[in-house]
């Protein structure tokens, strides 16, 4: 009974803080047109999330560890695991900007999919290659004006919260960008709110700061050693996070060892998934 009143108190305060929001979103993304990168509606917004999270008795977050120095003039490819939909709350803890890549299918919600195109948040329909292509130039153009993007490489959900396989897309950017890799590991926000929508917890939500992977120098043909390392970072931490044992790669061991290279443009072709022959994150 408990849940069930909760679970309605916190779409109430979501709702009525939303209609409140808007016009503010509207306002701040008007004032600041001349800014490609919608810094400022999207600091509105993460503002906006943290004060939200404070009026959830049952809800804690907190971060851990240090953001590089730069990163609130570098573009960097944000990467991290995907429990829930609380995650998107659980990263408003954090103190620099990003946009990111989300699902259109968020976009066309009412209220909450205008408030997103106002903070410059970049599309993607899944199988679909030109939408795939068009939210690379996306990142692309934010990474060069300084920028962070923010990915979940994963690119969807399990429900058990198992760490699933990361796919290519974000460490294609990095590697064509010249950009760093950032990786999180997020903690505990399945049980702010479960898989599903109407199901929310008593819980402490962690995200932890890694240290970035920088690129450059790679290839296209160091892809698969950059994303098994980002990918073994995360399920390092997170299994520390969870409390799990864990005996992490020596140093020596890391998939990165001896990389060298110098990078290069990404292909149209390394888009395509070989299965489905679309394009994938």
């Amino acid at each position: 009974m408990m849940r069930k009143v909760m679970s309605f108190f916190i779409y109430a305060l979501f709702g009525v803080s939303a209609l409140v929001l808007f016009p503010l979103m509207a306002l701040t993304a008007l004032v600041c047109c001349w800014d490609r990168t919608r810094r400022y509606p999207g600091r509105l917004i993460r503002r906006y999330g943290r004060m939200l999270t404070r009026f959830v008795p049952t809800w804690r977050f907190t971060v851990e560890g240090e953001a590089p120095a730069d990163i609130d003039r570098k573009g960097y490819v944000v990467i991290a695991n995907h429990e829930s939909t609380g995650d998107i709350f659980l990263l408003t803890a954090l103190s620099w900007d990003m946009r990111w890549v989300a699902k259109v299918e968020l976009m066309r919600l009412p209220l909450i999919g205008q408030i997103l195109w106002m903070c410059g948040d970049i599309p993607l329909r899944r199988g679909d290659r030109q939408s795939v292509l068009r939210m690379l130039e996306a990142c692309r153009d934010t990474l060069r004006r300084g920028m962070p993007v923010m990915i979940f490489p994963e690119g969807t959900r399990a429900k058990d919260g198992t760490l699933r396989p990361f796919k290519d897309g974000a460490f294609q950017l990095a590697i064509e960008t010249g950009a760093s890799v950032l990786p999180l590991a997020l903690s505990g926000s399945r049980q702010c709110w479960g898989h599903s929508e109407f199901s929310f917890g008593r819980a402490h939500a962690r995200i932890r700061i890694l240290e970035p992977i920088p690129t450059g120098g790679m290839t296209m043909d160091d892809l698969p050693a950059l994303r098994d390392e980002a990918r073994r970072r995360v399920e390092v931490a997170l299994k520390e996070l969870r409390g799990e044992g864990v005996s992490a790669m020596p140093e020596g061991e890391s998939a990165l060892a001896g990389v060298v290279g110098t990078a290069v443009p990404v292909a149209s072709e390394a888009l395509e998934d070989k299965n489905s022959g679309t394009g994938t994150l």
